[in-house]
C-alpha cells in the first residue's frame, strides 16, 4: 500500500507531507487502545529482539531517530508501528521557529533527505507537558537535547542543563545533541574543553534522578577526533555514544541540483561511514559503554551489518520516510532470520562480531 501511496506523497512538499502525517499519527497517539492494536500488527514481539542498554529495558533494536518528533507527543504512534524507542528532539530550553522554509528536500534516487530544519520546536516545558498526557510508552523514550539559536557558546552548558531539568521526569535517557550542522556554531561544542563544559553538570544532574546520557556525533569528525571525544565520553560518565547524526557532505550525490542546498544530509549513503564510525569506536571502548548505530538504515542487511559492527541499538528515521510503516517489521523479521542462520541465541549476541 505504502508503495503505491508514496509517489503520490512525494508529489507534496516534503515538510508539508510531514505535518499531514504528523495530524494522523497525534490522533492515534492519544487514543491507547488503537496504538496498543495497531502494535500488535507492526511489532513481532519476539523476546530474542529484546535489548537491555543503560540500565532500560527495549522491547526490539530498531529506535525512531531524533528529528521526526519534534516534541510533538507522536512517540506512542511510533511505538504503534513497531519502534523499540523513539528519541524526541531536538528539544531546545525555549520555544524556536528554526530556520527560512523551504528547508527539508528529497534526493530519492539516493533514498536520501538535506534539511536544515533548525530545532524547529515549541520548547522544553511544553514538551514536559505533551509528554506527561500521554499513556502508551511500550519501550523507553529518549529526548535529544539542544542550545538555542540565540544562545552564545558560552552560556550553552546552561541551554542544556534547562532543558534537562525541565524534561527529567518524562524522559528515559538523555542526548547531548552537538553536532547538528543546521544551528551556526553548534558543532565547535565537539571541541573537548566545550564538550566538558557542558557534560559535567548535565550528568551530574542526571545522576540524581538516575537518568544515563548520550552524547551524540557528527560523522564528519577525523577519526582521530572521534577516538578523542569517545575517550572524553567514558571519562565524563557517559552512558553511550549516538553515530552519528547528518553530514555536511554529500556522498553519493555530487551532481544532484538538490545537493547544493546547504543543510544535513540524511540517508542511505550515510551507510558506511556509520560502519566505520560504529566500528572504530567499539573496537576502541569494547563494551564500556552502549553504542547507538544511526545513519543509512533501511532494511534488515543494514541493521545487520551496524549492530556486528558494534551497535547495541539501532536507530531509522529516512530509511521509515522510504521505506513506509512497515519497515520495522520488516527489519525485526529478518534479523530473526539471520539469528537463526547464525545460530545465535539473540540480537544481542550480534554485537561486535565484525568489530
Amino acid at each position: 500500500m505504502y508503495r503505491l501511496l508514496r509517489p503520490l506523497l512525494f508529489r507534496i512538499d516534503p515538510e508539508r507531507v510531514h505535518h499531514l502525517v504528523s495530524a494522523f499519527l497525534r490522533f492515534v497517539a492519544v487514543r491507547p487502545w488503537l496504538a496498543a492494536l495497531l502494535r500488535r500488527r507492526f511489532a513481532t514481539s519476539d523476546p530474542r529482539l529484546r535489548v537491555r542498554a543503560f540500565g532500560l529495558e527495549f522491547p526490539g533494536p530498531v529506535g525512531l531517530a531524533a528529528g521526526f518528533d519534534k516534541g510533538d507527543g507522536l512517540a506512542p504512534a511510533a511505538f504503534a508501528l513497531g519502534f523499540g524507542s523513539v528519541e524526541v528532539g531536538t528539544i531546545t530550553p525555549l520555544a524556536q521557529p528554526g530556520n527560512p522554509k523551504p528547508r527539508l528536500f528529497r534526493l530519492p534516487r539516493q533514498r536520501s533527505l538535506v534539511n536544515r530544519m533548525g530545532f524547529n520546536n515549541a520548547g522544553a516545558d511544553a514538551t514536559r507537558d505533551r509528554y506527561a498526557k500521554l499513556s502508551f510508552r511500550p519501550g523507553p523514550v529518549g529526548f535529544n537535547l539542544g542550545k538555542n539559536k540565540a544562545t552564545s557558546a558560552e552560556d550553552a552548558p546552561r541551554d542544556y542543563l534547562k532543558a534537562f531539568e525541565a524534561l527529567a521526569g518524562g524522559g528515559d535517557y538523555f542526548v547531548v545533541n552537538v553536532s547538528s550542522p543546521n544551528t551556526p556554531g553548534l558543532r565547535d561544542l565537539q571541541a573537548p574543553d566545550a564538550l566538558r563544559a557542558i557534560l559535567r553538570p548535565l550528568v551530574a544532574a542526571a545522576a540524581k534522578v538516575r537518568k544515563p546520557v548520550l552524547l551524540k556525533l557528527a560523522p564528519d569528525l577525523a577519526d582521530e577526533s572521534i577516538d578523542e571525544l569517545a575517550d572524553l565520553a567514558e571519562a565524563e560518565g557517559l552512558a553511550g555514544l549516538v553515530l552519528a547524526n547528518t553530514t555536511i557532505g554529500r556522498p553519493g550525490a555530487e551532481g544532484e541540483p538538490v545537493a547544493a542546498e546547504a543543510g544535513g544530509m540524511s540517508g542511505a549513503p550515510l551507510l558506511p561511514r556509520t560502519i566505520d564510525v560504529v566500528s572504530r569506536v567499539r573496537r576502541r571502548l569494547g563494551n564500556r559503554l552502549a553504542i547507538v548505530g544511526v545513519g543509512g538504515i533501511s532494511s534488515a542487511d543494514d541493521a545487520w551489518r551496524v549492530l556486528r559492527a558494534g551497535a547495541t541499538l539501532v536507530q531509522v528515521y529516512t530509511g521509515f520516510i522510504y521505506g513506509g510503516p512497515g519497515l520495522v517489521r520488516r527489519i525485526e523479521e529478518g534479523l530473526l532470520a539471520k539469528l537463526e542462520a547464525e545460530g545465535l541465541p539473540d540480537v544481542s549476541a550480534a554485537v561486535g562480531l565484525d568489530a
